[in-house]
């Protein structure tokens, strides 16, 4: 098959850690073509179809010189076997745009994994409303009275943008309300921004779990993402340290019950995130960890993935195996 990644540049990964690198690799170990391209070089023209001037690459098998490129050609979407949408947050005027460019690909006759509607329908801090049931206490607001209100209910909180990623953003204010006004109008912008607001969650010391979601069935290790020294945040990309673990029966309930219902929605892959005992945020853009989680148990993720990939494919389509072959 024939299979084209959105994805951010590919001389930014990092291929020692990155999913999107680790999926490649897997579906190039089964035979199947390889192309890229980024978000932003997807076009339309009334009369035509969605196309964009993809790069074809074989995989070296090299840590730093990780692909050759065969050819820039510039093809229409629906002329491969699948499309992965894998462009890292934030979700901005952009990505949006991007998710409507790619639902015309789809009405074209292309298959896109994750579905652009559900990635529209599904912002990653505000996904966990649908799941209230598992979420510590939770505030979305504009207001900052209805914050400082929180604060006085709870005593130690967390505050948080919408929009951002890799913890970027995150503030704890403590009983004693230190800087609150500050981190307020930093965040909401006077009254223009919404943030989130949840109460604190000590096992954070334990990890803040990142569990992995493959149509619809949890990965069975979880990648918890440990802070380190005084830092609040485990987010690997704010100094977390990941330490693979067995799923909680915990774990395992809201993983299925939330994975259960947005696969439905085309939602192929998921990072649902917990800390303790309580559901924290809902990943859909581009969950990562595969290659943390493989490393520490043997666990095959990157072979879960491209399981789940074209037996999706293949239900989409009725395909028989034979993959297209994209035209220049």
């Amino acid at each position: 098959m024939n299979i084209l990644f959105v994805a951010d540049p590919l001389e930014s990964f990092k291929t020692h850690k990155d999913t999107t690198f680790s999926m490649m690799r897997e579906l190039a170990r089964r035979g199947h073509a390889l192309a890229a391209c980024e978000a932003g070089h997807l076009s339309w023209r009334c009369g035509g179809v969605v196309q964009a001037p993809v790069r074809q690459i074989t995989l070296t098998g090299e840590h730093d010189n990780w692909f050759i490129e065969a050819a820039r050609p510039i093809l229409a979407l629906k002329d491969f076997d699948a499309v992965v949408m894998r462009t890292d947050p934030p979700f901005d005027s952009e990505y949006f745009y991007a998710t409507h460019l790619l639902e015309q690909a789809q009405r074209e006759g292309a298959q896109v994994f994750n579905d652009p509607r559900a990635l529209r329908d599904h912002p990653e801090k505000l996904a966990i409303m649908e799941f209230a049931q598992y979420t510590s206490p939770t505030l979305v607001t504009r207001s900052a009275k209805a914050v400082r209100d929180f604060h006085e209910m709870h005593h130690d909180i967390i505050l948080k943008p919408l929009d951002g990623m890799g913890g970027m953003g995150i503030f704890r204010v403590k009983a004693d309300g230190l800087n609150l006004g500050s981190i307020i109008e930093t965040l909401n912008l006077n009254g223009a921004q919404t943030l989130m607001v949840q109460r604190f969650v000590p096992e954070i010391t334990q990890g803040d779990k990142r569990i992995l979601v493959i149509a619809g069935q949890p990965v069975p290790f979880s990648l918890a993402r440990i802070p380190q020294g005084s830092e609040v945040r485990g987010n690997l990309a704010a100094g977390g340290k990941g330490v693979a673990q067995p799923l909680s029966p915990r774990d395992v309930e809201i993983a299925q019950s939330v994975g259960s219902k947005l696969a439905a929605r085309g939602l192929l892959l998921i990072g649902v995130d917990v800390i303790g005992d309580c559901l924290t945020e809902i990943n859909v853009t581009s969950p990562t960890c595969f290659q943390e989680i493989t490393q520490q148990t043997g666990c095959d993720v990157p072979a879960l993935f491209a399981d789940a990939l074209l037996a999706a494919i293949a239900c989409a389509t009725g395909a028989t195996g034979t993959a297209r072959a994209p035209r220049a």
